[in-house]
């Protein structure tokens, strides 16, 4: 019986060590090599590992690309699953780098990749595969009608590389939008500008705020409103510091954000959230429901999210008689120089994660390639206020006709979706996107964080001075192991911020192996003393 104890902890250590090592990326695998010819006598399994915001029109995207891929491939089987977010995949797929069961091809970002590549060899480079004569987009042996490398929008192409190699493939492109709801604007004896700016928007806001003798706001005469709420907080402020030319970070992973231009930033905030003429998604809830239910004047969140904005929108969260009737407008976000627009550039990317057998990435290299036909760019594109990603789709006669009957209905051609498209494809030149490092997810999530920290702080009646600013940048810089990140010659920090659960197993594992250390060391021990 302690021989088979003894047996099933070794065993134990054997897998810590392994899970150790693949969590680090000290675990090696062969580098993936383009074969000369795809073995179509083979039968392969590709797991799709895909996100969708609960929309089932989404799902069935996914599921008609899967069927419609195997027509052209019989032989290649795509098993799709399911995330509602991408932390979610960010996480599952730190895991399962460790046990060596990640899905062949991931709807992933950048930002993730380049934690991934800590592992050596996890995550397929694209580049020769982009223009292989064979297999390479619009490749000669490829059997659907795939897109050219060219036909790729440039700026979007440019956003899967990670230390000047291309790991990730644009599958569909948003921004992010202000959607105004301009009969409450004009009710306030103000007039749209063709550009928002941060002023106006705060000082609507602030006029907003005024409420009658009973405690109802004169606005909408309820007892609610928040003038002004932002979704994603780490994206108004890496946005502000854009459009302000001031710091975040270095493309080799220098980080910038705790300066004095991102202080006056969250001085500026601190001053409407504690009039609570400003807030955020984490801290009230979808700028959304509140939009949809007169209790919101400037909801900023995606263009993904478009099919959400309005009293008339096909996907609403609050009950039929808590709708308010008004007009939407679809605005870029706030501008500091209204003559230069900034906005952020986001959406889900696709990369290839390596296996043993390179007939099975290139099986998976070529349904990832099938993503970027006409037909399933299309496809998706109109769930929401995405854009294809390929000029290809773009200039169809289809989108073109799609765009063009904005309003025509409140589904397939709800004129706000189809505006806020209207609103990237008009901006693809004023977008960019931040360096990506490993450690440049932890550091967008510091950037939000400074700001639900400022907008907390007032809610707690705390004074936000430059006190406050430096210990909120010193816990962030801690909590989110932002002085941890190396930085090499090359660019490529070495190990940087893993996540939370990441760390946890990590704990876990090395708190086994000393049990089962001291196990064996004091097993020996009593051994010894009774062979005496």
């Amino acid at each position: 019986m302690r021989k088979i104890k003894l047996i099933a902890l070794m065993l134990c250590l054997v897998t810590c060590a392994l899970l150790l090592s693949g969590c680090h990326g000290a675990k090696e695998s062969t580098a993936f090599a383009i074969p000369d010819t795809f073995d179509a006598s083979r039968e392969y399994n590709i797991v799709f590992w895909q996100k969708n915001e609960s929309n089932i029109t989404q799902v069935e995207v996914y599921k008609k690309a899967a069927a419609d891929f195997q027509q052209y491939y019989p032989n290649i089987h795509v098993t799709i699953r399911p995330f509602t977010n991408y932390a979610d995949i960010y996480k599952d797929i730190i895991t399962n780098i460790a046990t060596g069961t990640t899905p062949n091809v991931c709807i992933t970002y950048p930002d993730h990749i380049a934690t991934y590549l800590t592992s050596d060899n996890c995550i397929v480079p694209l580049d020769e595969l982009l223009t292989h004569e064979k297999y390479g987009l619009g490749g000669s042996e490829v059997r659907f009608d795939a897109p050219t490398k060219d036909e790729i929008v440039p700026q979007f192409l440019a956003e899967g590389l990670v230390g000047g190699i291309q790991y990730a493939l644009p599958y569909m492109r948003s921004t992010e939008a202000c959607y105004v709801n301009k009969t409450f604007v004009e009710k306030l004896d103000y007039t749209l500008p063709e550009t928002l700016t941060w002023d106006f928007v705060w000082e609507v806001s602030e006029a907003a705020m005024a409420k009658d003798e009973d405690g109802n706001f004169l606005l909408n005469g309820q007892k609610v409103m928040i003038p002004f709420i932002y979704k994603s907080t780490d994206n108004m402020m890496i946005q502000m510091i854009r459009q302000l030319d001031s710091g975040y970070s270095t493309d080799k992973g220098d980080i910038l954000l705790f300066n004095d231009t991102t202080k006056s930033l969250l001085m500026e905030i601190a001053r409407h959230a504690k009039s609570r003429a400003f807030s955020t998604f984490k801290i009230s809830s979808y700028p959304a429901n509140f939009l949809n239910a007169g209790q919101c004047i400037f909801a900023v969140d995606s263009t993904a999210g478009a099919t959400w904005m309005g009293s008339k929108a096909p996907l609403i969260d609050i009950a039929e008689e808590a709708l308010v009737d008004f007009e939407t407008v679809v605005m870029a976000v706030p501008q500091f120089d209204p003559a230069h627009p900034q906005m952020i550039s986001q959406g889900p990317s696709m990369c290839i994660f390596n296996k043993e057998d390179p007939q099975e990435v290139l099986a998976s290299w070529l349904f990832m390639q099938y993503l970027l036909t006409d037909e399933v760019q299309l496809a998706y594109s109109t769930t929401e206020g995405y854009i294809p990603v390929t000029s290809k789709a773009q200039n169809t006669a289809a989108y073109q006709d799609y765009l063009s009957r904005a309003g025509e209905d409140n589904q397939y051609y709800y004129d706000v979706k189809i505006n806020a498209a209207k609103l990237l494809i008009e901006n693809t030149q004023n977008t960019f996107v931040t360096p990506v490092f490993n450690g440049s997810a932890s550091l967008r999530d510091a950037a939000g964080s400074l700001i639900e920290e400022v907008t907390k702080g007032t809610i707690r009646k705390k004074e936000i001075n430059d006190e406050f600013i430096e210990k909120l940048y010193s816990n962030a810089t801690s909590l989110y192991r932002l002085d941890q990140i190396s930085v090499t010659s090359t660019g490529k920090a070495d190990l940087g911020p893993l996540p939370a659960t990441a760390v946890t197993l990590l704990t876990a594992l090395a708190a086994t192996w000393l049990m089962i250390i001291l196990y064996v060391s004091v097993s020996a021990v009593k051994k010894a003393k009774k062979s005496k």
